[in-house]
C-alpha cells in the first residue's frame, strides 16, 4: 500500500509546501516543528490501520465502552534528518519504544556513493509493528539496507515506511525490495540530480533542520 499524501485534500500539505519554500526554509525552528506535524499527521494515519481493544472506562457517572490501542508500534528513524518526524510521531504514540539508526552517504573519491549503517539502538523488535521513518527516500538504497537489516534480526510483525519526500526511482526500489512494507509518503517527486538529490524535493532535510555539516 502507498499513501501519496499530495493526492488528498489536507492542512498536512501546508507543511510539505513550508518545508519545500526555500524561504521559510531559513527558519530551521520552522523547518523542524513542520516535520514535527507531519510525523504527527502519519502517526494518526497508520494508528487507523492498527489493531485496537475495547475496554470499559469508569467516569464520574458510569461506565463507558473504549477503544485503546492493542499494542504500541515501535518509532523507528534514521540519525540524524528523522528526528523531528520522530518526534511528531511520538506525540501521538506517546508510550512506544524507539529505535534509531545511523547511516550515512559515503561518498568515494570519482564521486560515487554507497550508503554506510553503523550502528543501531533498538528494543526487542519481535512481533512487533514498527514505523520506520526519514524524511528524504531518494534512490531507497539507505531505506533498505536500514529494513533488510531489521528483519535479518527480527521477526516483524508489520513495516510501516514514512517520508516527507519520495523520488520515483526510490519508491520502486523499495518496493521492489520491501513488498510487504507500506509506504506513507508526503509527496512523490519524478526527477534526481546527478548526486541522487531529489528535484524539486527540498534540500538536505538534516542540515536544514540542524545546521549544515562541516
Amino acid at each position: 500500500m502507498i499513501f501519496d499524501l499530495s493526492k488528498t485534500n489536507s492542512i498536512a500539505n501546508t507543511f510539505i509546501a513550508e518545508l519545500r519554500d526555500e524561504n521559510i526554509q531559513k527558519d530551521s525552528m520552522r523547518f523542524r516543528k513542520n516535520m514535527e506535524r507531519l510525523g504527527a499527521f502519519f502517526a494518526l494515519e497508520i494508528s487507523k490501520s492498527l489493531t485496537y481493544a475495547e475496554i470499559d472506562t469508569q467516569t464520574p457517572l458510569g461506565i463507558a465502552k473504549s477503544k485503546v490501542l492493542a499494542n504500541q508500534p515501535v518509532l523507528t528513524t534514521i540519525l540524524r534528518a528523522g528526528l523531528p518526524m520522530q518526534e511528531g510521531m511520538l506525540s501521538i504514540f506517546d508510550r512506544a519504544d524507539c529505535a534509531f539508526i545511523t547511516a550515512y552517504r559515503k561518498t568515494k573519491k570519482n564521486g560515487d556513493f554507497v550508503i554506510q549503517m553503523e550502528h543501531i539502538s533498538s528494543p526487542d523488535l519481535e512481533g512487533k509493528v514498527v514505523i520506520l521513518a526519514d524524511p528524504m527516500l531518494a534512490t531507497g538504497l539507505s531505506m533498505v539496507l536500514c529494513a533488510k537489516e531489521l528483519i535479518n534480526r527480527y521477526k516483524i510483525k508489520k513495516l510501516h515506511i514514512v517520508a516527507a519526500i519520495a523520488s520515483t526511482e526510490g519508491v520502486k526500489h523499495v518496493r521492489a525490495n520491501l513488498p510487504k512494507a507500506d509506504l506513507w509518503l508526503g509527496a512523490i517527486d519524478d526527477e534526481m540530480t546527478s548526486k541522487s538529490y531529489i528535484v524539486p524535493g527540498l534540500g538536505d532535510a538534516g542540515d536544514l533542520a540542524y545546521g549544515a555539516k562541516a
